[in-house]
């Protein structure tokens, strides 16, 4: 069965001096501000599309690896990731350009290598990866902690 997940954005004024927000209709946040400002200079307290992207990157990167290893028979004690999305000018455009994922993780009974590879795996095969496939590069970078 297909899931399906919704999310509302309204937005008031021109791009450069306009505002918005955006939210989701699940009630898991309310709404939060976004603005262009906030995609291409200061975030100054808003949000943006980047910065929710990098945070579902940093979720489902997490799921995935986490996934993995339990099919190792390793699961994690604990993982952290922090998702970068890069927002660039593009020719006459804008658009994500990369997207740089940092795991740090305790494994127990783990190696720095395996770590690594069940890393890239994960930045390979979780759903967010897939969608960004072949328009994003993505990177992953992992370490493993004591």
């Amino acid at each position: 069965m297909a899931a399906k997940r919704t999310a509302q954005a309204v937005w008031e004024n021109d791009l450069i001096h306009g505002h918005g927000t955006v939210q989701s209709t699940s009630g898991a946040f309310g709404a939060l501000p976004v603005s262009w400002a906030a995609r291409t200079e200061s975030s100054d307290g808003k949000t943006s599309p980047e910065e929710l992207l990098a945070a579902a990157h940093a979720s489902c990167f997490c799921m995935a690896l986490s996934a993995g290893l339990g099919r190792q028979q390793k699961p994690p004690r604990h993982l952290s990731v922090r998702a970068t999305a890069t927002f660039d000018k593009v020719g006459d455009g804008w658009k994500v350009t990369t997207m740089e994922l940092h795991v740090t993780g305790t494994v127990p009974g783990l190696t720095a290598a395996e770590f690594e590879a069940a890393a890239k795996a994960a930045g390979q095969g979780c759903p967010i990866s897939g969608a960004l496939k072949g328009n994003v590069a993505i990177s992953v970078e992992a370490k493993l902690e004591p």
